[in-house]
């Protein structure tokens, strides 16, 4: 008697298109690998347009391409009805001042899941902020993460502690704790969940994003975690997911998050780790 597959509960909450430019793969083909995986849906967020022409225009679509992103979305959504739940989301870059840009922005689609993210290592955010001293440009990232959780535009920090695969042989959580807590301590309040991304295996400081340590201290404050691979390719649709329950575990959560119509979902980490398939 072969074993029957158990039900999907789970969702990859981050991944892009090639309109981003350092993506490839369409949304349908990502939608193939989480059927493989038995997700029961995945968001897409690719990154959003710039509030200006010379806002990082290599690595985001453009506004003139903002509808064709809605509806290459909506298509693969149609496309997968009744196998895979694909929803359409956005994945906004935050520095302080960019709220008004980022909230008409986010008027013109009806968004699932939200991300904000902080992007310290592209040019307009080193240019202002980066002044020579590592340490003090680590702890500004950290302030800023915490002020895009207090502008109430998105439902989820994403790679929340991304500043440090620009800093691969000298990185230390240590000396940067006192920031980070303060900066949760603030994220708390907000109600805003923050990631575990799986793509930080893969980048110059081969850890999660947050790591391990920072996962501990989010449980401490009762912050909920959402679960995104960060994938640009169709193969790494969950890829680490089992390591990152593993983690979630390890840190003391129980539950893992995810956002439909923009409202928090909740699944259990046993349940979910139970349905997915290799």
């Amino acid at each position: 008697m072969t074993q029957s597959t158990p039900s999907p509960i789970l969702y990859d909450s981050h991944m892009h298109t090639p309109l981003c430019k350092h993506s490839r793969g369409e949304p349908e083909e990502f939608a193939a690998v989480a059927e493989k995986r038995n997700l029961k849906g995945i968001v897409v967020t690719c990154h959003n347009p710039g509030p200006t022409p010379d806002f990082s225009p290599k690595v985001r679509m453009t506004m003139a391409q903002f509808d064709e992103y809605v509806t290459m979305v909506g298509r693969a959504r149609q496309t997968w009805a009744e196998r895979i739940d694909i929803r359409l989301g956005l994945e906004c870059d935050y520095v302080p001042g960019m709220e008004p840009f980022l909230e008409a922005l986010l008027t013109r689609a009806e968004f699932h899941h939200v991300l904000g993210s902080i992007h310290p290592m592209l040019g307009y955010y080193k240019k202002v902020y980066d002044n020579g001293d590592d340490f003090a440009f680590q702890q500004q990232y950290f302030e800023h993460l915490a002020q895009s959780a207090e502008s109430g535009l998105f439902d989820t920090l994403s790679h929340p502690d991304l500043v440090k695969i620009m800093f691969p042989r000298t990185w230390r959580v240590e000396p940067l704790l006192n920031d980070i807590r303060h900066s949760l301590d603030r994220i708390a309040k907000t109600g805003v969940a923050m990631e575990l991304n799986t793509s930080g295996l893969n980048k110059p400081f081969p850890e999660m994003n947050p790591s391990p340590t920072m996962l501990a201290e989010m449980q401490q404050r009762g912050i909920p975690v959402v679960l995104g691979s960060d994938s640009h390719e169709p193969g790494r649709v969950a890829a680490n997911f089992e390591d990152a329950l593993d983690l979630l575990t390890e840190a003391g959560y129980t539950h893992i998050s995810f956002f439909l119509n923009r409202e928090r979902q909740e699944v259990g980490i046993e349940n979910g780790r139970s349905s997915l398939i290799r």
